[in-house]
């Protein structure tokens, strides 16, 4: 995927979970932030980021910050993101052959599941997570308590169950990284539900991605340490 009308800034404040304040050749701008997490090691006074140009008639801000430069790693932190680069890829390919058909925001039990590929062998439902938190070469997710993404973890396993295919697909949104692994320290009852689906059945994912300022793909998969 690409972004539109990039460009640099310098990182100042975070007011609330939805606009930042950034320094930019233009002047200090008030941008949405296009990610509610906490991003607190990301967010730092004084870091590289990179603004998109916003559009729509409803919009507050010119501008979108989707992307920042952690001591050297470029981390696009962009929290749709994920699901759009996800689209594009499988459908190519990917690491889902076979599959005729892809539907967003498809109603599984009590929760709406981001994708479900129609295959041979019926359908293959997936729940996409973005990785933004990265501790000394190894990624985490997540990177706040999400009661939500539980949920959605016990879905999938409810599919396997049922006799359908399900995957857990994490899209870490930096390049290089060694491994990916739930972030027990933060929020433990998400790396227990992830341990029971996947004895359950349930597959496990994780791609990284080649990340420039205003673009994001997926390139390469990477181990998920349980």
């Amino acid at each position: 995927m690409r972004y539109q009308g990039v460009i640099s800034g310098r990182f100042l404040a975070r007011p609330n979970r939805f606009i930042a304040q950034v320094e930019t050749a233009r002047g200090v701008e008030t941008v949405h932030v296009k990610n509610t997490g906490r991003c607190r090691e990301l967010l730092v006074p004084g870091a590289t980021v990179y603004l998109a140009a916003g559009s729509g008639p409803a919009r507050k801000t010119a501008w979108d910050l989707i992307a920042v430069d952690k001591g050297g790693r470029l981390i696009n932190m962009d929290a749709q993101a994920p699901n759009w680069v996800f689209a594009e890829w499988a459908m190519t390919g990917g690491a889902f052959p076979g599959a005729a058909a892809l539907r967003q925001e498809v109603r599984y039990g009590d929760s709406r599941l981001d994708f479900c590929l129609e295959t041979a062998r019926g359908p293959h439902y997936v729940e996409v997570k973005g990785v933004t938190l990265e501790e000394d070469g190894a990624a985490r997710f997540p990177d706040a308590p999400t009661e939500r993404g539980v949920k959605h973890i016990g879905e999938l396993r409810r599919a396997v169950e049922e006799g359908w295919a399900a995957t857990l697909f994490f899209v870490v949104q930096m390049e290089g990284v060694r491994s990916v692994a739930p972030n027990d320290r933060t929020h433990p009852a998400f790396g227990a539900a992830l341990r029971q689906a996947v004895a359950a059945g349930v597959r496990v994912e994780a791609w990284d991605c080649a990340v420039t300022p205003d673009s994001l793909s997926i390139r390469r998969p990477v181990p998920v340490l349980l």
